[in-house]
Parts: structure tokens; C-alpha cells; sequence
């Protein structure tokens, strides 16, 4: 296995309202995919689907009311990173008036990580802009 890839972002909310769009599937889904399955608890579901048709799966590990949650990803159809076989770790740390959020994607093959890089600086991105009260549009897939 790699390297995990790890993204950082300051986002100018509270950790409750970062919190609320990491557990909740419509807050999800205007950051990341076009419908999201979520039940925040230990052994829920995760599930994402995409805006091309691909579905992101796994279950939850760990949650920490607006400190963290831990879960694991994969995709359905795709056999280089099957439903369940990474682990995804967001981490809140309040700063200021807003969050330092962290995420830490482990456990991917090594040719996996170019492009899951790519797509978490991408929804990241769009996650702070929806966290302070913008719309980020349509998810586009990033190039």
C-alpha cells in the first residue's frame, strides 16, 4: 500500500456545521455526488453515488460528535479499490472562528492515488464553499 493522501482545509465554520455535512446525506450530497446513503453510527452505511454513475460504498468505523468521523470506501464495480477495502479519517479541530479539517485516505494501491487525490482536493473544495453558506452548483467530476 501507499502513502496516505492527506488534505487539509480551513473552512470558515464552526466544527457543528462542518460536523452536520459529514452525517447528514443531503448536506453530503451538495458537496460530493448527486445521493448519499449515511448512517453516522458505528457500522452504518456509507454509500455515494456519482455524478458518472459510479457508487462509492463502505461503513461507518468511528464517530466523534463535530470531532471526527472514520470510514471505510471503495467502489462498487471497480476492482482495484473494492467497497470497504480503504480507510477515510476526517478530523475537525476548531480554529479561530472556523475548522481545520483534515482528511486522511488510507490503504490504496499506489496507481489509486493520483486520481483519489485529484478528487479530494476537488470535493473539499467544494465542501468548504457549501459549509460557509455558498453553493458549489452541480457536482462536475473533476478533470
Amino acid at each position: 500500500m501507499s502513502q496516505p493522501i492527506v488534505v487539509e482545509r480551513l473552512i470558515s465554520a464552526p466544527p457543528t456545521v462542518v460536523y452536520a455535512y459529514l452525517t447528514d446525506a443531503e448536506k453530503w450530497a451538495r458537496w460530493q455526488g448527486e445521493r448519499a446513503t449515511i448512517r453516522p453510527e458505528r457500522g452504518g452505511l456509507f454509500a455515494l453515488s456519482m455524478a458518472n454513475g459510479t457508487t462509492a460504498r463502505g461503513e461507518f468505523v468511528e464517530i466523534e460528535q463535530d470531532r471526527r468521523v472514520v470510514f471505510t470506501w471503495g467502489w462498487v464495480d471497480h476492482p482495484g479499490v473494492p467497497p470497504g477495502s480503504t480507510t477515510v479519517e476526517i478530523e475537525l479541530f476548531e480554529e479561530g472562528d472556523g475548522t481545520r479539517l483534515r482528511l486522511t485516505h488510507s490503504g490504496l494501491p499506489p496507481d489509486e492515488v493520483p486520481i483519489h487525490t485529484v478528487g479530494w482536493e476537488h470535493y473539499s473544495g467544494r465542501l468548504v464553499t457549501a459549509a460557509e453558506g455558498g453553493d458549489p452548483g452541480p457536482d462536475a467530476l473533476p478533470d
